[in-house]
């Protein structure tokens, strides 16, 4: 470049960089390019309930490690009195005849071959007496349950639609035959939020990973499983919550620099739910390393509790559930597997039903007592139920094969109205018969008493509203009080 040139790209680098009478007065086009990213931003705090003309909840807002809000708690459709769910299921389909589903006329076809049916009729070897002051009748291998009559409604008109056992427990915890859906846990998580911030809100004990699965949720609201055992070591139940080399204070570091490059990479490439959902379960085992081995720590009840519960491992858990539920944990499902009963079911069903029969029944009463169980909806029951004559013919000691087209399930607490049965299956109780329940409509029922209109809890995913009802679903409102 010559003399010249230099000079006359000096000139102009000046004339540019000087300042004009124009620059004072700004177009309405340059003010809306200005600041139109700004107006996003105010949109975006009311969003989230913030004022950002409120000093003192813009600097509480600053502060905030995140402005994620998932876990929070929020407020269902309408009001209601539940806020917490424990789901006790009974994995293996338990015969409804031999549990909750008095079938006295079955008697008169014992060891006849039933119309309609492929066997010999097979009338339940047990008695079923009438319990607290509403007279409701509960099978005899629950004497402890039949105590707490009064608090349960027991849907006796249930029925599924494929009486196979991984189908139907799909179906029952998530509200889908074959394609993967988030399960009724992560549904719930989605709608409420979680009062505890420092434990998860959706919390399984043994149960399987399609059964907490969040799915096309965002990986926030997947249930987190315990593997607990009264016998374990408090430090081994729930894995990987701390770190054996790195302080809390340098943890806390890693983390908040985790949370800005997430967020740098969400801005700056593209937000990725799975690095999210990573990013927050860490965080999640930071703020449970206290809080939640405490929780699991049942050695610190009382002697009259553990004798109320009494010794088993069942026992154990279903206190466990309801410290969960005291610390303000969403949903907590218990798995309690074994009653798939092919043979033997008369010395199999005493002997199961006992493994439950005191614990839940000491779950009721202390939730009870304490004034929780208002607030808390309890739910028992499995995928399917069994057939009403011998498994294959079977003689000597006969059990009962699946059987989707009836089933039962009982519900307490949570406003449910107690000491009632709703349907009824036919005369030999192989067939719900009278105000037939599907499970679409107990997920219905259960959002609505968890204050949800189950056709307006949705999610947008592949273009396509979903939710846990799929397209149908009728709520029971005769056991709602």
């Amino acid at each position: 470049m010559n003399h010249q040139d230099f000079c006359s790209a000096c000139d102009e680098y000046r004339l540019a960089h000087t300042a004009k009478v124009e620059d004072a007065f700004v177009s309405r086009r340059d003010f809306l390019t200005r600041t139109g990213m700004g107006f996003g931003a105010l949109s975006l705090a009311s969003i989230f309930g913030l004022n950002p003309f409120n000093d003192a909840q813009g600097a509480q807002a600053a502060l905030a490690p995140a402005a994620r809000t998932a876990l929070s708690p929020k407020q269902p459709h309408f009001k209601v009195k539940a806020k917490s769910v424990i789901h006790i299921f009974a994995e293996g389909g338990p015969s409804h005849v031999d549990t909750f589903d008095p079938k006295p006329g079955l008697a008169k076809y014992a060891d006849q071959t039933l119309p309609g049916s492929d066997g010999l009729a097979f009338p339940s070897p047990f008695k079923f007496p009438k319990c607290g002051k509403s007279g409701l009748e509960i099978s005899e291998v629950f004497p402890k349950l039949g105590e707490c009559a009064d608090d349960m409604a027991v849907i006796r008109s249930l029925w599924t639609d494929i009486p196979a056992h991984e189908v139907a427990q799909r179906f029952m915890n998530t509200g889908s035959l074959q394609l993967p859906k988030p399960s009724v846990g992560s549904w719930l998580l989605y709608g409420l939020g979680t009062e505890n911030q420092n434990m998860p809100g959706f919390i399984t004990i043994g149960s399987k990973p399609e059964w907490r699965q969040a799915s096309f949720l965002p990986g926030v609201y997947q249930g987190a499983n315990v593997n607990y055992s009264s016998k374990m070591d408090l430090n081994e139940v729930i894995l990987n919550i701390k770190n054996q080399f790195t302080s809390s204070d340098r943890q806390r570091r890693q983390l908040d620099l985790a949370k800005v490059l997430d967020g740098w990479h969400a801005s700056q490439l593209q937000y990725n739910d799975q690095l999210e959902a990573r990013v927050q379960s860490f965080e999640m085992a930071f703020k449970m390393q206290a809080e939640a081995t405490d929780a699991f720590d049942v050695t610190k009840e009382p002697q009259a509790m553990k004798d109320l519960y009494g010794t088993s491992e069942m026992g154990a858990k279903m206190m466990v559930a309801r410290r969960l539920v005291e610390r303000g944990v969403r949903f907590i499902q218990v798995n309690h597997g074994g009653w798939d009963m092919h043979g033997n079911i008369e010395q199999s069903m005493p002997r199961k039903a006992a493994e439950i029969d005191q614990p839940i029944a000491a779950l009721l009463k202390d939730l009870k007592q304490r004034g929780m169980l208002e607030h808390t909806l309890i739910i028992w029951g499995g995928e399917f139920g069994r057939t009403v004559v011998r498994d294959r013919n079977g003689a000597g000691a006969p059990g009962r094969d699946h059987n989707g087209r009836a089933m039962c399930c009982w519900l307490a607490g949570g406003n449910v109205k107690g000491g009632m049965a709703y349907g009824s299956t036919d005369e030999t109780g192989g067939r719900a018969a009278e105000n037939r329940v599907h499970i679409h409509d107990l997920h219905a029922t259960i959002l609505a008493l968890m204050g949800f209109d189950h056709t307006k809890m949705t999610y947008r995913y592949n273009g396509r509203d979903f939710r846990l009802t799929d397209n149908f679903g009728n709520v029971v409102k005769d056991i709602i009080a």
